[in-house]
């Protein structure tokens, strides 16, 4: 655990140049094996969607594994999502409405070439925001994904340009 540590803290002192502010706030770290490896599990408040929160878990990959195998600057693009209404209201603001949605939130998985991405997508028909986690590379596209959705239709929303069809 030790080392793991120090390897984070080297790689944040030697990479501050691609850094990226986040929103998300770990609440959640549990290992998995003897080499070092966690899951992660943020909760990301959803920045033009006050009342929800979603908690992205991903893996971490520890000093000694990297060791083993090599590829010391990248993550696996694992990753799970799960969103929730999580106050008596909800305030939407001025979201994307196309199908290809909204870039909320991206976490890197690599140096430079990776990143798991979070995007809310709104079903109109349905009343309900879909939150989609997803790899983001360069090339070689990863179809690992993980869905989530926070349906509005009995819930007390508030649009901040008034509620799309109406």
């Amino acid at each position: 655990m030790y080392l793991k540590k120090q390897y984070a803290l080297a790689m944040l002192a030697g990479c501050l140049a691609f850094v990226q502010p986040s929103t998300a706030e770990e609440v959640g770290e549990v290992d998995v094996d003897w080499l070092g490896n966690d899951i992660i599990v943020e909760a990301i408040a959803d920045p033009k969607v006050k009342g929800v929160t979603c908690h992205v878990a991903y893996f971490e990959r520890g000093v000694i594994d990297r060791l083993q195998k090599g590829n010391w600057f990248e993550d696996p693009s694992n990753n799970s999502i799960a969103c929730r209404q999580v106050s008596e209201k909800v305030e939407i603001g001025d979201i994307e409405l196309d199908e290809e949605g909204e870039h909320v939130f991206s976490q890197r998985q690599s140096l430079i070439w990776k990143s798991v991405r979070v995007t809310r997508i709104y079903d109109a028909k349905n009343k309900t925001l879909v939150y989609l986690a997803h790899a983001q590379q360069v090339q070689d596209g990863s179809a690992k994904m993980s869905i989530s959705t926070v349906p509005l239709w009995s819930a007390d929303v508030a649009w901040e340009n008034g509620e799309p069809g109406q």
